[in-house]
């Protein structure tokens, strides 16, 4: 059955042309690790796996960083937890805290992520030519930049554009 594109779609945004190849990949990554033996991680958990730091990450990071409350954060990570892909241990830095750090079997997640994501990229490359999936890359790193740029410039001069959150930028500006 036919599925009727939506708006954004239709009028190829920036956001629909980012999101069709990334979702492609994302069903990729995911089937193959299902296929590897981690089939109760699910493509939500992946904001834990690509957040997290080597040395472990303080929840209110974790959540910070893949723009999530805190508490769908800790609910992710209590999955992950009673599976044994991830634990909770005290912050070196301060005994209030608790780092997530990954398990042996949490570091097998992410290694398996990134064989099956690097997999995904040859078999891209070979559909489109090697030198031109380099071009790809490099653009995509430099637009990457760019953009990050022009929001942290519009961030800095106190947008008065609703963010993400729903609040008008910083605090001098809200007024």
């Amino acid at each position: 059955m036919a599925t009727r594109k939506s708006i954004t779609e239709e009028v190829q945004t920036l956001g629909a042309l980012l999101r069709a190849p990334f979702e492609a990949m994302l069903q990729y990554n995911y089937t193959g690790l299902a296929n590897e033996g981690f089939g109760d991680i699910r493509l939500a958990h992946g904001a834990v796996f690509r957040n997290i730091s080597r040395e472990g990450s303080r929840l209110t990071e974790l959540a910070e960083r893949a723009r999530m409350t805190k508490q769908s954060m800790a609910e992710l990570v209590d999955y992950l937890r009673k599976r044994g892909y991830v634990e909770l241990s005290p912050d070196p830095n301060d005994g209030r805290a608790k780092l997530v750090m990954l398990t042996d079997r949490g570091a097998g997640v992410v290694e398996a992520l990134i064989r099956i994501s690097r997999r995904y990229e040859r078999g891209c490359a070979r559909a489109i030519g090697e030198d031109k999936w380099l071009q790809f890359r490099r653009l995509l790193a430099e637009v990457g930049g760019a953009m990050r740029e022009v929001a942290e410039r519009d961030r800095a001069a106190g947008s008065k554009r609703r963010t993400p959150d729903g609040s008008r930028g910083n605090a001098r500006t809200a007024a």
